[in-house]
């Protein structure tokens, strides 16, 4: 797993006063859990991009104060309409405790299937897995060179000896349909009508106003 650093700055107070001053700064709050106290600390908004809008999952190497922490992103909180970070959790890791994380599946191969016409549908992008950090991988290969039409790859499937697969080995993570049944399904799923949209976008905006009271009682 890529190592990605970042320095941030711990937090002196926490509290809802404290969190709306960091915000207006364009900085981020955050907390990392696993750690004998849970630790608040901050960084600006733009240390966060290459970390957060990314397929990649990395050991966050986190530097509070000189001290340094090996972690994970264990949950972000986005404002509802802009999108901006509002608030990450972090859960620190060590070497000879196994943790759970999701990754990002990684193609591999070219499907005679979809040579053939087929059509390669991808039902889950990323896979929930339990090992070590030392064994832990970047992306979860998934070969699809022998996959033809009607064939599929379940989390079963996928061997490994360091990892344990945390999702049901029953589900699937992808498979190929014939060409006529692909053009069937996009039939079947028709545009939204614009008032949705409309009334979504109303919704939107009052889970905004809410989401900013509720993340700054931090």
């Amino acid at each position: 797993m890529k190592v990605f650093e970042l320095k941030v700055t711990k937090r002196e107070q926490t509290g809802k006063k404290e969190t709306v001053k960091l915000r207006k700064q364009e900085m981020v709050p955050c907390v990392m859990y696993g750690t004998d106290e849970i630790m608040h600390f901050y960084a600006h908004k733009n240390e966060f991009k290459d970390l957060v809008y990314t397929d990649n999952v990395y050991n966050v190497r986190l530097d509070i104060e000189g001290t340094k922490h090996d972690a994970i992103m264990q949950d972000i909180q986005f404002h509802p309409v802009t999108d901006e970070i509002l608030h990450i959790d972090f859960l620190a890791i060590k070497a000879d405790k196994p943790f759970t994380v999701a990754l990002p599946v990684n193609i591999v191969g070219t499907s005679p299937g979809v040579l053939g016409g087929g059509k390669l549908r991808q039902k889950r992008r990323y896979l929930r897995v339990r090992g070590l950090i030392n064994d832990m991988p970047e992306k979860i290969d998934v070969d699809i060179s022998k996959l033809q039409v009607n064939d599929g790859i379940k989390i079963g499937d996928i061997e490994s000896d360091k990892l344990t697969f945390v999702d049901p080995h029953q589900s699937q993570i992808l498979g190929v349909i014939s060409g006529r049944a692909a053009a069937a399904a996009m039939e079947i799923a028709e545009p939204e009508e614009e008032g949705e949209e409309a009334e979504g976008g109303e919704e939107a905006e009052g889970a905004a106003e809410g989401a900013e009271e509720e993340s700054s009682e931090e």
